[in-house]
């Protein structure tokens, strides 16, 4: 076997990822390029992966009953989306309005 690219499509255990592969043939009979993915689990020894990441994985001997991957190295980390914290969003507001106190006498 030969090492293979994919997207981290789960880190929710353990030292483990689940790896989406996407293949490109050509399909003889209705001549077009037909898409195929197949999914892998692959060993994450420093849990560093995070869904969306480009990884290369390598075989290796078999670590469990579907775990024959391990991440060799991870090309492309995801661009997380962090929002912004309550306290930051409620500091500007209170910041920029103003008190006037008028009297009407």
């Amino acid at each position: 076997m030969k090492s293979v690219v994919g997207m981290v499509v789960s880190n929710k255990m353990q030292k483990s990822v689940v790896v989406a592969v996407d293949r490109l043939f050509h399909h003889k009979l209705y001549n077009r390029y037909v898409k195929r993915t197949s999914k892998f689990m692959a060993h994450d020894e420093n849990n560093l992966c995070n869904i969306g990441d480009r990884v290369k994985l390598d075989p290796s001997r078999p670590l469990s009953k579907r775990k024959n991957w391990v991440v060799a190295e991870i090309l492309k980390k995801a661009r997380i989306y962090v929002p912004p914290s309550a306290s930051d969003s409620a500091a500007p507001k209170t910041k920029g309005t103003k008190t006037s106190t008028s009297s009407t006498s």
